[in-house]
């Protein structure tokens, strides 16, 4: 809020006391360490503030906050604030609760008073249905403050798993993360991260090299490309702080306060009947033939906007959010630009966490299915495709949110039924003309089907060929499904956007009762 003018004159000596000790608190680290954060490339953690939330609308808690602990020369140490900038700011207009670490205290280690100020916050966000976002910047625990630092820690990560699902949960690592530093960011719904000035590890390079005898550096080791792409850790990368803070600020467009609302509305200006030519292109294509499921999606969306979350990891799957008729719907796709958009364990697990953020924030889901089956190998199996494929499978079976599938081209075996198939409840399935529905495909099918047939024949290549043309033309197509009622609909491509705007309005008022049972046990 803007600061009150007073005029000198008018001043007590107990106002001037305050003044003086709000602008020491404020102050953080001091004049030389606030210039080395600058020298790295970073921002201050009250500049992060002022660019992440709404101009004027931070309102600090516990400024004036200071630890107990007197051991290894603390007692002669002022930390301001003890490290932590936290509070109330408003995002687009919307209440937030927000903490900022400030790595010029101490390299923004967390000792017991930075610990109970986050805490306070996570409880604040859970009674009032805030989302909670942490700008994660620290060298870990405090060492001086030992087992309370340690104890810190879990206080936060009992409050990030009471959060969950209750209220969205935000994270954007800025500087370093180490040690158990990085188990809340990984309990929290999304991390973002920042390329050159990023980190996060369990044990740094220098650590690594001694116990396993591996060189590798700080971006190769827990950098923001290497936890995007390889390990999954991170949902977003920025190219800046200002570039992550934009990111931020549209990503909660998509998603509401907390598990009681859904998600806001806007004003649509894209026509809900708008055909789409490119589609029924896309559809007329040779099925063998790969493309981006990234055009189906801006085709259907309003305005033709996406927003990916996950996009540098596992590939072979796309999921974000898009609106339709001004209504924020969560996308999950397979992509057959990738892996001919077969599910393996990381495209599992990506759109297992995905489909139940939407689900436990009441964000309908919109499935769109080009996918041939499991990716098959000696790697996949002994890495435990089973049990983490099967997280896919048990997200879209437990989601009680809307949920709309369109068949693109090919759902083969029993990637056909985790993918939101009416088995598993999808509330209204969709597919296209060009769609292959069946066990496996032609080729694989008629080999198991007629293998003696084809021995036994004149010309075996061109009896398979025979029995592949006429087991397509009778078996790989929408229509066996659609006479079951396992598909609602065959549509043209051309009309999907149509189709699926007209199906999430009948269903925005749909209702399930959950079963009565404590909880679920996924296969993790």
């Amino acid at each position: 809020m803007p600061k009150p003018k007073r005029e000198p004159h008018l001043i007590s000596d107990k106002t001037a006391n305050l003044l003086k000790r709000v602008e020491q608190a404020k102050a953080g680290g001091g004049a030389d360490r606030l210039a080395a954060q600058k020298a790295q490339g970073k921002l201050t953690a009250r500049e992060r503030l002022d660019l992440l939330l709404d101009d004027d609308s931070f309102e600090e808690l516990g400024l004036l906050v200071e630890k107990r602990a007197t051991e290894f020369g603390l007692a002669q140490r002022y930390l301001a604030a003890d490290g932590v900038v936290t509070g109330l700011g408003r995002i687009n207009g919307r209440s937030v609760c927000v903490f900022s670490q400030d790595f010029t205290v101490m390299g923004g280690s967390l000792g017991l008073a930075h610990a109970k100020k986050i805490c306070s916050l996570l409880d604040l966000a859970e009674e009032s249905g805030v989302p909670v976002i942490g700008l994660c910047d620290s060298g870990g625990a405090r060492i001086q403050e030992g087992v309370e630092s340690l104890g810190g820690y879990a206080e936060i990560f009992y409050r990030n798993v009471r959060l969950s699902g209750r209220v969205p949960q935000i994270s954007a690592i800025l500087g370093p993360c180490a040690g158990g530093a990085v188990y809340s960011p990984a309990i929290t719904d999304f991390v973002f991260m920042v390329e050159g000035t990023s980190h996060m590890f369990i044990t740094g390079p220098d650590v690594v090299k001694a116990a396993t005898g591996e060189v590798t550096t700080f971006d190769e080791l827990g950098g923001a490309r290497t936890h995007s792409s390889r390990s999954g850790v991170s949902h977003f990368t920025a190219g800046s702080e200002q570039d992550c803070f934009r990111q931020i600020r549209e990503l909660l467009e998509y998603v509401p306060q907390s598990c009681f609302e859904a998600p806001r509305s806007v004003i649509p200006t894209d026509d809900p009947k708008r055909s789409s030519p490119q589609l029924g292109r896309i559809s007329e294509m040779d099925a063998k033939k790969p493309y981006s499921v990234h055009d189906v999606i801006w085709e259907i969306a309003d305005g033709h906007s996406f927003f990916e979350v996950h996009r540098d990891f596992a590939p072979n799957i796309v999921v974000g959010f898009i609106r339709l008729g001004g209504d924020s719907i969560g996308v999950v796709a397979n992509n057959p630009r990738h892996l001919s958009g077969a599910l393996d364990i990381a495209a599992s697990e990506k759109g297992a966490r995905f489909v139940r953020f939407c689900d436990a924030f009441n964000i309908p889901l919109l499935t769109l299915v080009d996918v041939p089956g499991y990716w098959p190998g000696v790697e996949q199996e002994h890495g435990g495709i089973i049990r983490k494929g099967a997280k896919l499978l048990y997200a879209f079976a437990e989601a009680t949110v809307p949920k709309v599938t369109v068949v693109l081209r090919k759902a083969y075996g029993g990637a056909y039924d985790v993918m939101s198939s009416k088995h598993v409840r999808g509330d209204f399935n969709f597919a296209w003309p060009c769609a292959e529905i069946a066990v496996m495909g032609p080729q694989g099918a008629v080999d198991i089907l007629f293998r003696r047939e084809i021995q036994a024949a004149k010309d075996p290549a061109k009896k398979r060929a025979e029995l592949i043309d006429d087991y397509a033309r009778n078996f790989a197509n929408p229509y066996l499904a659609a006479q079951r009622g396992y598909i609602d609909e065959v549509i043209p491509a051309a009309d999907t956007r149509a189709k699926v705007v007209a199906a999430f309005h009948f269903l925005k008022n749909k209702k399930v009762e959950p079963v009565a049972k404590k909880h679920g046990n996924i296969p993790l």
